[in-house]
This record gives structure tokens, C-alpha cells and sequence, in this order.
């Protein structure tokens, strides 16, 4: 787990840094990493979410469902509260915290589903969601709009509004990664048949998600109906004007075509990594100490961005940088046994919110690390 939220980290500092596109044409940045490093994240935080309230085990009904699933309120509040503030530091990024932090009160109330009825929400919310998005969103101004910052607490239903629909990173279509990942949570890890289905089953995804969505623009004449505006990148949601663009698979658009296809790449990362680590820990030992404090790297990725935006930096020094600093603090808080700061606290609450609601003074299940998310 980790090791793959290390992969996504550095998929991050990538598309965070380097241009992705040149003119109509992605870089090599935008054609690997855009996209799918923040679902990458994604369906971590749901196989993050169902490790961490009980694993294969659903968490009983009644007060055990409760408490874990008010610890899980009290993780988003936190994180959504942390960025909300990061927004204030008028970073070039769009800041995904706010985003998460509901998408772990959505959470809350899934924690009793079988992986069967997880897994078959995901296929209903990848294929329905963005539906169902075009439809709430007729009318309403083009997103992304404004990013959601303190500031915005001031009209709270326009701010729901941003978080569940027109914002960079909805929580409506979103919800098929969460979905998704809860479904893997729920599964054995540890065995390597698990692994490899997740590695080649996710590929096989991604694979025929590019597919049909290449025989609908093509073949089926989507892109003349679409034109050059087929290509072009989108931010978190698709046009309403037109229903062909829910035929797109371009990063962020939250088409079907999109959410399966960065769905099967986070699973095939997630598999490979389980494989990596079923065969030898060494191999995925270094990559896990920077995954292990992922929330923590993540805002000083941010306040890092915002002191040097503009200043003239070469890319591939300061994604370098960004690499070695994030590995160097990962490698020395886990040769320290220590947990990233940000995650010892949001880990702190959470444990403190379930102990309360469950009436016990000890909770055996100590949850990991929540999962940071990227571009």
C-alpha cells in the first residue's frame, strides 16, 4: 500500500511540475501520469478506508458500524479542513483535500456493504455517475470555478455544490474510486493470486476503457461531432452541451471512459506492488517509507509549489528535488518508527472519535496512514 502511494506521489510531483501538454499534444507527463496519479490516490483512500475498519471483516452493525464510521467523519473534517487552508496559499495546483475529506464522510455510511455490492456500486457509479452529472449540472456555470477556501464557508451550499459537482475533483463521480477501492479492501492482499488478478484485471480495464473510447470517437464519428475539442483538457468535469463527450477519456473529464480506465491503471499499480511485495519487502522497501507519510509530503509538495512558483526553476531539478526530499523524510521516519506528522494526528482523532462512540478504552485496529491526493 505504501509503495503504491509512493507511485502516485511521484506521479504527482511530475504533473504538478512539468507541462503536460504542448499545444493540442500531451507530454510524456500527460500521457502517463495525468489523470491516473490522483486516482491512483483515490482507490487507495477506499482500500485505505475498508483496511481500516476491519478488513475481509465488515464492521458489525450497531455501534461498531457507528463508531468507525464517526472516526471517519472526524478523518474528513480534519483533512478537509487542511485544505481548505492550503487554498490560502494560492498555490498553482488545485488543492484535492476539501475533496477528500467528503468523500470520506461518503465513506461512512458504505462501511456495512459486501464487496460484492461495493464492487458492483463502482461499475453503476462509473457508468451512472457522470450521467447523472451532466443532468445536475444543465444550467449551472462552467466549472471548475474558484477553488473552495475558507472564504467559501460563506455560502455553504454553493461550496456543496463546487465539492459535489463542478469542482476539480467531484465527489458525485469520484465515488467510483472509493467504491472500487473499498471492494479491493475487502479482499485477502496478502495472497499473491489477489495481486496478480488486481494487475492484470486492472490493465485489461484500462486497455478496453482507451478502447471503446477510441471506437465511439472514431468509428462511431463522436470526434466529428466533438471536433478538436475532443482532445482538449478537461478539469474534473465534461461539457453539458453535448452528450458525446461522455465518449471522452481525456484526464479529469470524469467520463465512464475515464473513471474505468484510471480505475484499471490504480489497480494494476496496486497488484504490482503487492507482487513486488509478496516476492522480496526489500524491493518496495524504499518506495514505502515516502508512501507511509503520504498526507504530510503532500502539503509540503503544496507550500513548496507556492514558495517557488515562478521563480524560474528548472522542472526536472525541482521534481528531482521534490523526489529526493520526500524519500529522504519517508526513509528517516521509518527508520525512526515514526508516522508523518499530519497522519500521527488525523490517525490520533480518529482513534480518539471511535473510542468514544464505541464506549471502549482501547481500539485494536490502528488505521493507516490517510492517503494524500494528487493531480
Amino acid at each position: 500500500m505504501d509503495a503504491a502511494r509512493a507511485v502516485a506521489l511521484v506521479g504527482m510531483f511530475a504533473t504538478h511540475i512539468f507541462p503536460l501538454r504542448v499545444g493540442r499534444e500531451p507530454t510524456l507527463t500527460g500521457l502517463v501520469a495525468s489523470g491516473r496519479a490522483s486516482a491512483l490516490f483515490a482507490v487507495l483512500a477506499g482500500v485505505g478506508v475498508a483496511l481500516a475498519t476491519g478488513g475481509t471483516r465488515r464492521p458489525a452493525a450497531g455501534r461498531e458500524h457507528l463508531a468507525a464510521g464517526a472516526a471517519l467523519v472526524g478523518r474528513g473534517v480534519l483533512v478537509g479542513a487542511l485544505g481548505l487552508t492550503l487554498v490560502a496559499l494560492d498555490a498553482p495546483v488545485a488543492i484535492i483535500l476539501s475533496y477528500y475529506g467528503l468523500l470520506f464522510v461518503v465513506a461512512a455510511f458504505l462501511l456495512r456493504l459486501p464487496r460484492g455490492a461495493l464492487a458492483a456500486g463502482a461499475v453503476l457509479a462509473c457508468a451512472l455517475a457522470p450521467v447523472v452529472s451532466q443532468l445536475l449540472r444543465s444550467g449551472l456555470p462552467d466549472g471548475p470555478g474558484r477553488q473552495v477556501g475558507w472564504w467559501a464557508l460563506a455560502a455553504p451550499g454553493d461550496a456543496l455544490v463546487t465539492l459535489l459537482l463542478t469542482g476539480y475533483y467531484p465527489v458525485l463521480t469520484w465515488t467510483t474510486y472509493l467504491l472500487a477501492g473499498m471492494a479491493v479492501g475487502r479482499l485477502d492482499l496478502r495472497r499473491p493470486q489477489v495481486a496478480a488478478g488486481l494487475l492484470v484485471g486492472g490493465a485489461a480495464l484500462a486497455v478496453a476503457a482507451h478502447t471503446a473510447s477510441s471506437l465511439l470517437l472514431g468509428p462511431g464519428n463522436g470526434v466529428w461531432v466533438l471536433g478538436a475539442a475532443a482532445s482538449e483538457r478537461r478539469y474534473g468535469t465534461t461539457p453539458t452541451g453535448n452528450w458525446w463527450w461522455l465518449a471522452a477519456d481525456t484526464p479529469h473529464s470524469g467520463s465512464p471512459a475515464d473513471l474505468a480506465a484510471t480505475t484499471g491503471s490504480a489497480l494494476a499499480v496496486l497488484g504490482a506492488m503487492l507482487l513486488l511485495a509478496h516476492w522480496s519487502r526489500r524491493l518496495v522497501r524504499v518506495p514505502a517509507g515516502p508512501g507511509s507519510a503520504p498526507l504530510t509530503l503532500y502539503t509540503l509538495h503544496v507550500v513548496a509549489l507556492a514558495v517557488y512558483a515562478g521563480s524560474g526553476s528548472d522542472d526536472v531539478v525541482l521534481w528531482l528535488g521534490h523526489v529526493a526530499v520526500a524519500t529522504l523524510i519517508g526513509l528517516g521516519l521509518q527508520a525512526a518508527g515514526l508516522r508523518g506528522p499530519l497522519e500521527a494526528v488525523v490517525a490520533r482523532v480518529g482513534r480518539a472519535v471511535r473510542r468514544s462512540v464505541s464506549g471502549v478504552t482501547r481500539n485494536p485496529v490502528d488505521s493507516p496512514s490517510p492517503p494524500s491526493p494528487g493531480r
